[in-house]
């Protein structure tokens, strides 16, 4: 092997004899796992308002400015301009995706990468109306609860649309997606 290939070949490993990619570095995974428990802990366990809640919000919010500056300067998959699609991609995908061919991909398919910009926009305004509501300016005010509740329902009922299809997909593509969030790596076709 010349020295070029071997530094190829060093970039990829095995997983039961199948080579596989780094594609999810670690503060992409981070950040996503950070997500998932914050929302459950707030969700379903911690008490609305009190001390916990808002520091696992805080934390929330400042995991998602860490990825969003990270959108820009990361790894090559955790990049905006990677996988964020315009409308022609966007639809394109859709109608192969509609016909059941659509393409598997290293990284976000246009799809999840529009329900990634969806579920981080409604992080963001989940954490900016909770942090408003310990703002004596809007002390008691139930427009504010009510749009936090329901942003934080929103960010629910979109995640749960994400898992499932990333369980469906993992079955189309043959491919443990949720693995892949854990371990960073990927399928190298």
């Amino acid at each position: 092997m010349t020295p070029q290939s071997d530094r190829v070949v060093s970039k990829f490993r095995s997983v039961q004899g199948v080579p596989t990619i780094k594609v999810w570095d670690p503060i992409v995974r981070i950040f996503h796992w950070t997500v998932v428990a914050g929302c459950l802990l707030n969700l379903f366990i911690l008490d609305d308002g009190k001390m916990a809640h808002r520091v696992i919000g805080y934390i929330v919010a400042g995991a998602l400015v860490v990825r969003v500056i990270w959108g820009f300067v990361g790894t090559r998959y955790a990049r905006f301009a990677d996988f964020v699609p315009g409308p022609r991609r966007l639809r394109s995908y859709l109608a192969a995706l509609s016909m059941g061919r659509e393409p598997r991909m290293l990284g976000h398919n246009p799809a999840g990468a529009v329900m990634m910009l969806m579920l981080m926009t409604l992080l963001a305004a989940t954490c900016t109306t909770g942090w408003m509501m310990g703002l004596d300016a809007f002390w008691g005010e139930e427009w504010l609860e009510a749009t936090h509740g329901f942003l934080a329902n929103a960010i629910l009922v979109m995640a749960i649309l994400h898992a499932g299809a990333a369980l469906i997909e993992s079955g189309r593509h043959n491919e443990n997606l949720v693995l892949s969030m854990i371990t960073g790596r990927k399928r190298l076709e």
